[in-house]
């Protein structure tokens, strides 16, 4: 896990109506709208479960968070399968060791699709669209 952020001060709002202040020790993000965050003083399952879908703050520029390379914010853009069908629109993007993964809205629901360079026909930033072979059975 990343040192990222370490000791940097997050503030969980209204647990017991009050904005409570935790410490970050480990902050590792997950895509653009997801993080994995040990906070100090939260060391059980219980304690853990008492923050979920709690609103966090953290003051602007306190986490130490580096731009990924390679893939740039690709959220929003729409992915086509290579021969010209709409596939849906990319919400998020997990950098996986060895494996990238894109998130796509589709109209049968989210589908986690390899971002491999194998994979990638085009890639057109002014129109916003990611062109791919995407394998059968990854859209099922």
């Amino acid at each position: 896990m990343s040192e990222a952020g370490a000791n940097s001060l997050l503030k969980i709002a209204r647990v017991y109506g009050l904005p409570v202040p935790f410490f970050i020790e480990e902050f590792q993000p997950k895509g653009t709208t997801r993080a994995l965050v040990r906070l100090t003083g939260v060391k059980s399952l219980a304690d853990a479960e008492e923050l979920v879908g709690k609103d966090v703050s953290v003051e602007a520029g306190t986490l130490d968070l580096e731009e990924e390379e390679g893939l740039g914010d690709i959220t929003g853009w729409t992915l086509v399968q290579d021969g010209g069908t709409e596939i849906g629109t990319v919400e998020d993007y997990e950098d996986i060791p060895g494996n990238p993964c894109i998130y796509v809205e589709t109209a049968a629901g989210s589908k986690m699709i390899p971002l491999h360079e194998d994979l990638i026909v085009d890639a057109d930033p002014e129109a916003r669209r990611l062109t791919m072979r995407i394998p059968s059975g990854l859209l099922d």
